[in-house]
């Protein structure tokens, strides 16, 4: 098939289309999946491919959404479970940290639960303190999941349809920000391999690793810094589990300076795992200390200026690579 040009949503539908065109045990259940076709989209159409046995609405009931999935899962099935806000999935803690992440080990290998659960993360819609949350921290801490977040629309369709293969579960957390978001879909050529970190943008001055729609921010702030001639590679790491640092750990040895920026909040976020990894690793190559550009420690403001304002944009990231290369003051520190 011939690359063609389409967004975010479309990559994640055509990738749902072909899985389960090839594989009949594949199933979509959540709220609004079917005859609304998604919460955003991703499912419109499909109900009527496939019928009302493998597109399945069901309830406002995220725990039970989640426990039928792992059941189903366990017994043949690949589900794909979708949560139509991943700031309600505290609600299914109990099936996904207990059960999902644990039964293959609990049972010898000899049952798994290969399913997909698709949330949606993020800030960007005005959706407020409860529903544009980052919360992928909360998957990485528990051991047995697998935890991946696409930015490009070749990637979000080449790692779901690599999620639909995956034994283990699989936390799909897709960024609200990036549906719209139009790119190159090559159905032949994935990114890059399952697990893999990748350098979208070559450097040597400072090394910045990211990953979801934060990507974007980061390349337009390689852009920015560029004029001011420091060079900035960007490392996307775009499967937080199964982690590969042996990517970004070789670009910080190369230029010597590091930054992770993420939209989740500062304490106790994935930035901070990545962080400990590079000062761990590259202790003897570092020229400075990692800095972390993370989401501000309060509640996501409904104000569409005072959520801007609450996670990393281009200009942060910019001026804070520039105060670590060059000690330019940025202007908030004015």
């Amino acid at each position: 098939m011939a690359a063609v040009e389409t967004t975010y949503r479309e990559a994640l539908r055509q990738a749902l289309i072909d899985s389960m065109t090839a594989d009949p045990s594949i199933f979509v259940m959540g709220e609004e999946v079917g005859r609304y076709g998604g919460a955003y989209g991703v499912t419109k159409g499909l109900l009527e491919m496939f019928g009302e046995h493998r597109v399945i609405d069901t309830p406002i009931a995220e725990a039970g959404i989640v426990g039928a999935a792992v059941g189903a899962a366990m017994t043949g099935s690949r589900p794909v479970a979708e949560l139509m806000y991943i700031d309600f999935a505290g609600l299914t803690m109990d099936q996904v940290a207990n059960q999902a992440a644990k039964s293959r080990y609990m049972f010898g290998g000899q049952i798994g639960v290969p399913m997909v659960l698709r949330m949606q993360g993020g800030t960007g819609r005005s959706g407020a303190a409860q529903h544009s949350q980052s919360l992928e921290s909360w998957f990485t801490h528990i051991p047995g999941l697998r935890v991946v977040m696409p930015a490009t629309v070749n990637d979000a369709y080449h790692l779901l349809r690599m999620a639909l293969t995956c034994p283990d579960p699989v936390m799909f957390i897709e960024h609200k920000g990036l549906y719209v978001r139009k790119g190159e879909m090559d159905p032949d050529k994935p990114d890059g391999a399952w697990g893999k970190s990748l350098v979208r943008r070559e450097g040597s001055d400072v090394t910045i690793v990211t990953y979801s729609k934060m990507l974007f921010e980061s390349l337009a702030a390689a852009e920015t810094l560029a004029q001011s001639g420091v060079s900035a590679e960007v490392v996307d790491v775009r499967c937080l589990n199964p982690l590969d640092d042996a990517t970004f750990i070789a670009s910080v040895m190369k230029t010597g300076r590091a930054m992770v920026v993420t939209e989740s909040v500062l304490t106790s976020g994935f930035a901070a795992e990545l962080s400990a990894r590079i000062s761990e690793r590259c202790f003897d190559y570092l020229e400075e200390p990692v800095l972390r550009v993370a989401g501000e420690d309060i509640p996501i403001p409904v104000s569409p200026g005072l959520e801007r304002g609450a996670v990393p944009t281009p200009q942060l990231i910019s001026e804070t690579a520039l105060w670590l290369v060059k000690r330019v003051a940025p202007s908030w520190a004015a």
